[in-house]
């Protein structure tokens, strides 16, 4: 994957790189790793080019804008980008590896060849390779969302009839309607294709019914359960069993319900199941995912119960604090066994300061980076112990307690904060 994002995608990091690769100049992109049900590791990934406009600007100009030449343009670039076409066999008589072997196993042409059969052996090794990676076949998975009556429609959109011959765009919706020369092969790249040699699928987000198709189907697909519902219910199912040998008479009704959470979250983790290459995989600590940018979390439920559990600016501040209501303070320990604080979000916001006062909570959790503040060698040490920030991920063996602070607010690190673009 990272010799696919250097050299396919030409992706260049400090964005100097004016040439770009098989789809123009990125300017960024996220890959999610993940394993069929076979077990068989692919990734999906979202690449952002250089020029790219979003859908709202695609629309506009196609629409509002009425621009042919833009239209033209952009439907080159994708035509020329995005096949789905077995190509022609240049020679039935030449004979390539892939002729012999499955052309996924095999390298391609053979760059020792003189110019002209090295070109005539590319052309045969593309047309062996789509073929045999890119061509679809119907099976019974194809039809497994289709009930009777209903007509037999394969999931993926592929059928023979799925023929257009060039590519067109409607003027009252805007929406772009690639060509499609063959129904039942997989649009590809013929660089990266060539290159890695598996099968693959590429779209372009543009706007329209088919823009918005794929935007649900990034969405459905990233929040999907990892999960399978008929393994949860066993899980469930040998949870409430194993309960059940409890003596009721010896536990309280709130404990057992926590021990029946405790023995369904263990059931349902233990009963996953992992492909030999997802094992590897983490054996070998390989990536999970591939991005461009670096993130930042935004603990969104935590500000929201902070806005509820304010008071109303009309309420007498003074008979808010006499009530006296405790406060939770978080707290973990590190490795050498001492209690520290861990970092709340919406205390940094809260107490951000006059300097950032202007800063929304969006830009401040984006942009500002909360560093260690420098003090003699004695207290820096000390210091270093003491930050645990947001995105730190503590030890599963380390126990996180909460504690009760009444009327006290609780102890921050001694930090600076600093301005940092970081996405």
């Amino acid at each position: 994957m990272k010799a696919f994002i250097s050299t396919l995608l030409a992706f260049d990091p400090k964005q100097r790189n004016l040439v770009g690769g098989a789809l123009g100049v990125v300017k960024g992109y996220y890959g999610c790793v993940e394993a069929q049900g076979r077990g068989t590791l692919h990734c999906h990934m979202l690449v952002w080019v250089k020029g790219g406009l979003n859908p709202n600007e695609i629309r506009d100009g196609i629409i509002r804008d009425h621009d042919v030449e833009f239209q033209q343009r952009l439907l080159s670039f994708l035509d020329d980008t995005i096949s789905n076409s077995i190509p022609p066999d240049p020679d039935p008589n030449l004979s390539v590896p892939a002729s012999k072997h499955h052309a996924c196993s095999v390298r391609g042409a053979d760059f020792n060849l003189p110019t002209d059969h090295f070109v005539r052996a590319r052309r045969k090794d593309m047309h062996h390779l789509v073929q045999r990676s890119q061509q679809h076949t119907h099976t019974r998975t194809c039809y497994k969302y289709c009930k009777p009556p209903q007509k037999m429609v394969c999931r993926f959109d592929l059928d023979p009839g799925n023929v257009r011959p060039e590519s067109t765009v409607n003027p009252e919706t805007g929406e772009l309607c690639l060509r499609c020369l063959d129904g039942m092969v997989n649009n590809f790249n013929d660089t990266m294709l060539e290159a890695i040699r598996c099968n693959m699928d590429i779209k372009f987000i543009g706007s329209g019914a088919s823009a918005k198709a794929i935007l649900y189907y990034i969405t459905d697909y990233i929040t999907k359960s990892q999960l399978k519902t008929h393994v949860a219910y066993a899980a469930l199912e040998l949870a409430v069993r194993k309960l059940g040998d409890y003596n009721s008479n010896e536990d309280e009704a709130t404990t057992r319900a926590k021990c029946m959470l405790q023995k369904c979250a263990h059931a349902m983790i233990s009963h996953q199941e992992l492909s030999a290459q997802q094992v590897c995989s983490y054996l070998m600590d390989f990536e999970d995912h591939f991005t461009s940018h670096l993130y930042k979390n935004l603990y969104w439920t935590s500000f929201e119960a902070f806005i509820d559990d304010s008071p109303d600016e009309e309420v007498n501040m003074a008979q808010v604090q006499s009530e006296g209501n405790p406060e939770e303070v978080s707290i973990g320990v590190n490795a050498q066994g001492k209690l520290i604080a861990t970092c709340s979000q919406v205390l940094d916001y809260e107490l951000r300061g006059d300097s950032f006062s202007h800063v929304c909570l969006w830009d401040h959790t984006a942009q500002v980076e909360k560093v260690v503040k420098k003090h003699s060698k004695v207290n820096d040490e000390r210091d270093k112990e003491d930050a645990i920030c947001d995105n730190d991920v503590l030890d599963p063996a380390i126990e996180v307690k909460s504690l009760t602070n009444e009327g006290k607010t609780p102890r921050t690190n001694v930090t600076t904060i600093s301005m940092a673009k970081l996405c």
